[in-house]
C-alpha cells in the first residue's frame, strides 16, 4: 500500500502533463515528479537510511515538500513535517523525540541550531540539488513493500497543553482519508488543482494525498504563505483553486473579495473548493462568506489522530437555506466521513443518548496507529478501539454533530456547565467584533467565572455593557461574560487556533 504507486500510475497515463507549480510557473511534469523522488529515494539508501527511519522537514511551503514526502515513502521511510513557524527550540525537542537520521531545513535555519541530526540539507541549496542530479529514473529505482499498517507521516500535535505528542499516522490512515475526500468533501478531476497556503506541515499537505490519488495538479504560491490578492490571481490564472484554510486565513480571504467588490463570478474563477476546519467557525462568519463568494465551501472537522477526517459539512447543506434547521446545521461539524463511526460518550466511553452532550468518541480506518514513544498517552486516547478526541459534543437525530468545546476548555460556574463556544457565537454577532474568545479565571465562590476577550473590528470601538446586552437577549444569565478584555490581538499558535489556556494564564497572573 506504498502511496508511491498512486504518482507512478499517472506518470504513465500523463507523463508530460503538468502536476507542480511553483506559483504560476511549471515546476515539475508527472513524470519528473517521479524521477525525482525516486532519485531521492535511491539517495537515502546509499546515505544508509532504512525503512522505518524518520526524515524530518523544517521548511516553509516549496515544491520539493512534495518530491519529499514521495521520496521518502519510496524508500520506506516515515516523513517528520514541522512548521516552519516553529522556534527551533520546539524543532530540537521533537528531533530529540524522534530521532531523525536527516532533516531537509530552510534557508534561516542553521543546521548548528538543531542537534542530533546525523545530516542536514538546505531544502534550496546545491547540497539538495546533488540527491536529485542522478541517473537512475523511477523505473529503475524499487519502490519499497509498505504494509498498510506502516507509520508513513509522523505528526506533531501543537504541543498547546504541554509537550507535542507524534502521532503515527499510517498508510492505510492517508489511503482511507485520500479515498473518503471523494465522497464527502469534494470530487476532484485531473484538471483541478490544490493550493498549499497554510502549512504543508498539517492539513493542506495531507490534502496532497487525494489529489495525487486523483491526478490532479499542486499549486505552492511564491510568497509561500497567505496573500489574498496572489490566490485570487492564481485561481484566474491556473484555473479554479481548491484549498484548505482555518478559519481566520478564510475570513482574510472573504476579507479581500469583499473589499475588491467581487461578485461570485469572479470568485467562482478562482476557487472551486475552501475546505476549513482546524477552529471553530462562527455562523456568523460562515454566512458572510457564504454571502460573499457564494457557494464555494465545505467544513472537515479531525484532528491529527484521525487526520481530516471525523465529520464533514457539505456545500449542499451549508446552502440548504430553506431547511427548518438550517441555522443549527451551519453551527454543526456535519456529518460522519464514510470511513468513520462518530459516538458520543460519558467519561467511561458508554454512548449517551441523542441529544445529549459528552465526549466525541471516533473509531474507523482513519484512527492513527498510536503515539510515538508514548504508550501511556496512547493507552488513554485509544480505549476499545474507540479515539477519545478530548473534544465535547452533541449528535442530532439526523447524525449532525455540533461541537460545544475541547473538554479541557469547558467552565463550571456555581455548578453548571458552561460552553464558550455557545457565548463566542453570541459576541460574534456584534457588528464591532473581530474575534472573541471566552475562558474561565478562578473564583473562590462560584468556583470559575466568565471572562471574555474581545478585538474590535479595525477603527472601531468594542463597548461591554452593549455586548452584556446582547448576552442577555441571547442566552442564559447565568452564561454571561462577568469581564470583558479588550485586546489588539488573541495568541494563536502557527495553525490559528486561539490559544485559550495562554488566556487563562493571564488571567491567573493578574485576576484582578
Amino acid at each position: 500500500m506504498n502511496l508511491t504507486h498512486q504518482l507512478i500510475r499517472w506518470s504513465r497515463i500523463r507523463p508530460h502533463d503538468w502536476a507542480i507549480f511553483h506559483g504560476a510557473r511549471p515546476w515539475a511534469s508527472f513524470v519528473q515528479w517521479a524521477d525525482r523522488s525516486a532519485r531521492l529515494a535511491s539517495a537515502f539508501r546509499e546515505r544508509g537510511l532504512e525503512p522505518g527511519d524518520r526524515v524530518l522537514f523544517f521548511a516553509q511551503n516549496h515544491p520539493r515538500y512534495l518530491e519529499l514526502l514521495l521520496g521518502c515513502w519510496w524508500a520506506g521511510l516515515v516523513a517528520i513535517p514541522v512548521n516552519a513557524r516553529l522556534h527551533h527550540r520546539e524543532v530540537q525537542w521533537i528531533i530529540d523525540n524522534a530521532q531523525p537520521r536527516i532533516g531537509f531545513l530552510h534557508k534561516t535555519v542553521s543546521a548548528d541550531q538543531l542537534a542530533g541530526l546525523e545530516q542536514a540539507i538546505e531544502i534550496e541549496s546545491d547540497s539538495y540539488e546533488s540527491l536529485i542530479s542522478r541517473r537512475e529514473g523511477f523505473t529503475s529505482v524499487p519502490i519499497h513493500d509498505t504494509h498498510p499498517d506502516d507509520t508513513v507521516w509522523l505528526f506533531y500535535t501543537s504541543g498547546t497543553t504541554g509537550r507535542p505528542k507524534g502521532v503515527q499516522i499510517t498508510a492505510r490512515n492517508l489511503l482511507s482519508m485520500g479515498l473518503c475526500y471523494f465522497n464527502d468533501v469534494d470530487p476532484i478531476a485531473p484538471k483541478d488543482i490544490m493550493a498549499y497556503a497554510a502549512p504543508m506541515s498539517h492539513g493542506a499537505g495531507l490534502y496532497s494525498i487525494p489529489h495525487l490519488i486523483a491526478g490532479a495538479r499542486h499549486v505552492v504560491p511564491a510568497s509561500g504563505g497567505v496573500d489574498p490578492a496572489e490566490l485570487f490571481e492564481l485561481g484566474r490564472t491556473l484555473g479554479p483553486l481548491s484549498t484548505f484554510a482555518a478559519p481566520t486565513i478564510v475570513n482574510r480571504i472573504v476579507d479581500y473579495a469583499e473589499i475588491e467588490r467581487l461578485s461570485f463570478e469572479q470568485c467562482a474563477a478562482a476557487f472551486k473548493t475552501i475546505v476549513y476546519g482546524g477552529a471553530p467557525m462562527y455562523v456568523n462568519d460562515i454566512q458572510r462568506a457564504l454571502r460573499v463568494m457564494g457557494p464555494r465551501f465545505v467544513q472537515i472537522y479531525g484532528q491529527g489522530e484521525t487526520p481530516m477526517v471525523a465529520t464533514a459539512l457539505s456545500r449542499h447543506h451549508l446552502i440548504d437555506t430553506m431547511h427548518p434547521r438550517h441555522l443549527q446545521r451551519i453551527a454543526s461539524v456535519g456529518v460522519a466521513q464514510t470511513p468513520v463511526q462518530i459516538r458520543i460518550a460519558d467519561a467511561q466511553g458508554q454512548a449517551l443518548p441523542t441529544g445529549e452532550i459528552g465526549e466525541v468518541l471516533v473509531r474507523g480506518d482513519t484512527v492513527m496507529r498510536g503515539y510515538w514513544n508514548n504508550e501511556s498517552a496512547t493507552r488513554e486516547t485509544l480505549r476499545d478501539g474507540w479515539l477519545f478526541t478530548g473534544d465535547v459534543g452533541s449528535l442530532d437525530e439526523d447524525g449532525f454533530l455540533t461541537l460545544r468545546d475541547r473538554s479541557k476548555d469547558l467552565i463550571i460556574s456555581g455548578g453548571s456547565n458552561i460552553y464558550p463556544r455557545e457565548i463566542e457565537e453570541v459576541l460574534m454577532t456584534a457588528p464591532e467584533v473581530a474575534e472573541a474568545a471566552v475562558v474561565g479565571a478562578p473564583d473562590a465562590h462560584w468556583g470559575e467565572t466568565i471572562v471574555a476577550f474581545v478585538v474590535a473590528k479595525p477603527g472601531q470601538r468594542a463597548d461591554a455593557e452593549l455586548l452584556d446586552q446582547l448576552c442577555k437577549e441571547n442566552i442564559a444569565r447565568f452564561k454571561r461574560p462577568k469581564r470583558y478584555v479588550f485586546v489588539t490581538e488573541l495568541p494563536k499558535n502557527n495553525y490559528g487556533k486561539v490559544l485559550k489556556t495562554e488566556l487563562r494564564d493571564r488571567l491567573a497572573r493578574a485576576p484582578t
